[in-house]
């Protein structure tokens, strides 16, 4: 009896373990892959270089006449006349070349990138001086009017916020806009002579800082890991300028026999390319979760 329980408990144990083996086995899923990094996000600094030109390149000079008493009338005017119009300047653009620093972010599932970058550059330009000639009979004796007129942008900054869009995880095409401000040089100069020997001489001049604004758009690569190169242009306004002065002569008319003013406008166009060095110390530490 007891050999026939310990055959039928062995069989029993055996087809347990035939079972067991027959049925299907279960393991835990594979943990997610791990994000990609951001490449971009973080600070970063960089050096860019490139070119410079103006958008408006002429000042509008009004000048007022005073009369004076026990002489014609009609010579001030005709003198004021002449000290007048919309006169051309050159160009106050040429190379540029400064350095940046930034902060990238980014979201969407890192599709996107927003940022903020500030930056600063030099402006190297040869001779800025415009000098612009009339002529006329005024009550019968001629003569000439020379405006000397010099402006140049000497530096220009901006603070900007920049939106992009991730092309690939290394292309980023992006916008940005906001805070401009330069230091900007104006200079007029008006001299008149007679060939009755009256001469006339007067000058303006403006040096400041000026606020404005700026936008526009590029495209940066990121080359090689912390290493990234950019192409960049920008359109600033940095407002208008105007400054006033008298006309005067020590012959005739003597005294003061005008009052002159001329308004300019700085804006421009900005096309560089840099390279940015990415530090990363703002990005996320990326953290695995199984």
């Amino acid at each position: 009896m007891k050999k026939a329980l310990s055959v039928a408990a062995l069989v029993v144990a055996l087809t347990g373990s035939a079972l067991a083996a027959d049925l299907p086995s279960y393991k835990a899923p594979p943990p997610p892959p791990l994000p990609p990094p951001p490449l971009w996000t973080g600070f970063y600094v960089g050096l860019n270089a490139g070119g410079t030109w103006s958008s408006s390149n002429s000042t509008q000079v009004g000048t007022f006449p005073i009369g004076q008493p026990g002489f014609n009338p009609a010579v001030f005017p005709q003198l004021a006349i002449l000290a007048s119009g919309s006169v051309p300047s050159r160009n106050s653009g040429g190379f540029i070349g400064g350095g940046q620093i930034g902060y990238n972010w980014q979201f969407y599932n890192g599709m996107l990138l927003g940022g903020v970058e500030a930056d600063i550059q030099g402006i190297a330009r040869g001779n800025n001086t415009t000098n612009f000639t009339t002529a006329a009979v005024v009550v019968g004796v001629p003569v000439i009017s020379n405006t000397a007129l010099a402006r140049s942008v000497d530096y220009i900054g901006t603070v900007r916020g920049r939106l992009g869009w991730l092309f690939t995880p290394t292309l980023l095409i992006y916008g940005t806009g906001g805070l401009a401000y330069g230091g900007v040089t104006t200079n007029t100069s008006i001299f008149q002579a007679g060939t009755n020997g009256f001469s006339g001489f007067g000058a303006t001049s403006f040096s400041d800082t000026r606020v404005g604004w700026t936008a526009g758009g590029g495209l940066e690569w990121m080359f090689m890991p912390r290493w990234s190169a950019k192409v960049e242009y920008l359109y600033y306004d940095l407002g208008n300028v105007s400054t006033s002065g008298a006309l005067t002569s020590g012959f005739f008319p003597l005294g003061t026999y005008g009052f002159t003013q001329q308004t300019t406008r700085f804006n421009g166009n900005i096309v560089r390319a840099g390279v940015n060095y990415h530090f990363n110390w703002g990005a996320p530490p990326i953290v695995a979760k199984y």
